[in-house]
């Protein structure tokens, strides 16, 4: 990737508008008039465009739950030759049968260096998951670096909706519905089915991302909270319509039943010149994230800190949550402040962003990761314990990192190259050696 490729995508996404809220019945048109009025499929749409509708839930779930939206381009999705499978490379999907499942407690650094050339596409890195994408259940947790914008290249998902967050270096996403600019300390949503390139703002991009197959995320429930606070609707932005008129030979790679299938079309189908509707792409700052914590004693349940939450049909029993653990200050009294030592019947997968995080003083580094999954006991090493019993609990900041957390209802599989990557981290079990016995009767 030359240095003007990335100079010129960031002076592109620095430029962007954007339309606010989250869930909202967004509309948009890239040329006046290009979107119809007072019906959705007339006899014929304005300007010669297709009318289309993408479908994101049933068309009988419930109102609330219901996801869809009306394009308006200039050829139909359907104008497209057969797809053919190609390789997957690193990137898999659900059911993830090649390992047994581990109780141990893993931790990975940051993933190698790509090789030269590398896009987003080529560097999803599947570390695992659970569920079936096919039977639409579960998730899966990727990671990516990549140091090349994608070229006549373009990627959709059928599997499930894909949240990216960007640890090192920004991304411009040019998609269907336009363009979004995620940046390190913000995350973006790609829903299910809507199709994307990525061009790199930065020479080297790395990150995360979790593939939700099952309910679309939204926003947690907050009960007794109120009606304000976490992350509110307002700060969640939608791209307006943007299209592309691109002549000859685009391939669009589509990633259906946990593999990748790729057709090779004559025009760019980001040629959506107007829309409106739901089931759209966002972006969203963690750092707008409303923390909200004890003012008395004991340390919140992390759920707290809950961005998204996707429903399952248990109440209260989340496929993924999307937790975030932002600045914030402490105050609690007579309370040991990191989080607390915990054996949980969710699975946790956490990454972090940027700085350090406050439960774990080395070896869990920005572009890493650690895995505690169900009923594997984790909580403070030995030197957070140590320094926490014996701080002063006077207001404390904790503003120095960024972290996230993806939860899950089930174990998570890893795929055989996580098991054995050469970037896992041997001997992370000593971390909690040297806790000592301070029992007196």
């Amino acid at each position: 990737m030359t240095g003007m490729d990335h100079e010129q995508a960031r002076k592109t996404a620095e430029s962007l508008a954007y339309a606010s809220g989250f869930g909202n019945e967004h509309s948009s048109e890239a040329v006046p008039g290009a979107l119809p009025q007072g019906r959705n499929s007339p006899q014929r749409a304005p300007l010669g465009l297709y009318a289309e509708q993408l479908s994101g839930s049933a068309f009988t779930e419930p109102r609330h739950n219901n996801r869809r939206s009306w394009l308006y381009r200039i050829r139909p999705s359907a104008a497209h030759p057969p797809f053919t499978r190609i390789d997957n490379g690193a990137l898999r999907g659900a059911p993830f049968t090649e390992t047994v499942h581990d109780p141990n407690r893993l931790r990975w650094n940051p993933l190698p260096e790509p090789p030269e050339g590398t896009d987003f596409l080529a560097g999803l890195w599947t570390l695992g998951g659970n569920g079936d994408a096919a039977q639409r259940t579960g998730m899966a947790v990727h990671l990516y670096a990549a140091n090349s914008s994608m070229r006549d290249r373009v990627f959709g998902d059928s599997d499930g909706e894909l949240l990216i967050v960007p640890q090192a270096g920004g991304l411009l996403l040019r998609t269907e519905l336009g363009l979004l600019r995620a940046e390190p300390g913000q995350v973006a949503l790609i829903p299910r089915g809507v199709r994307f390139r990525v061009e790199l703002l930065d020479p080297l991009v790395r990150g995360y991302v979790c593939e939700n197959y099952g309910q679309p995320f939204v926003l947690p429930d907050l009960g007794p909270i109120g009606a304000n606070g976490l992350a509110n609707p307002r700060d969640f932005l939608a791209p307006v319509a943007a299209y592309e008129e691109t002549e000859g030979p685009v391939e669009v790679v589509n990633k259906y039943c946990g593999n990748l299938w790729s057709a090779t079309y004559d025009h760019s189908p980001l040629d959506v010149v107007a829309w409106h509707g739901n089931h759209v792409p966002y972006v969203y700052d963690l750092r707008r994230f409303n923390v909200l914590g004890t003012i008395s004693y004991d340390h919140p349940d992390p759920s707290i800190f809950t961005v998204l939450t996707s429903p399952s049909d248990t109440p209260g029993l989340a496929g993924v949550d999307f937790v975030v653990f932002a600045p914030r200050w402490l105050v609690g009294e007579d309370t040991f402040r990191p989080p607390y030592f915990h054996r949980n019947v969710m699975s946790e997968y956490m990454g972090l962003i940027e700085g350090a995080y406050d439960a774990k003083a080395e070896g869990f580094v920005p572009g890493g990761g650690s895995l505690h999954n169900m009923m594997s006991a984790h909580g403070p090493d030995r030197e957070t314990f140590d320094k926490a019993s014996a701080a002063e609990l006077k207001p404390q900041k904790v503003d120095d990192g960024l972290a996230f957390m993806f939860e899950t209802r089930w174990p998570i599989a890893l795929t055989p190259h996580a098991a054995r990557a050469e970037h896992l981290q041997r001997g992370y079990d000593g971390v909690w050696q040297g806790l000592e016995r301070h029992f007196a009767s």
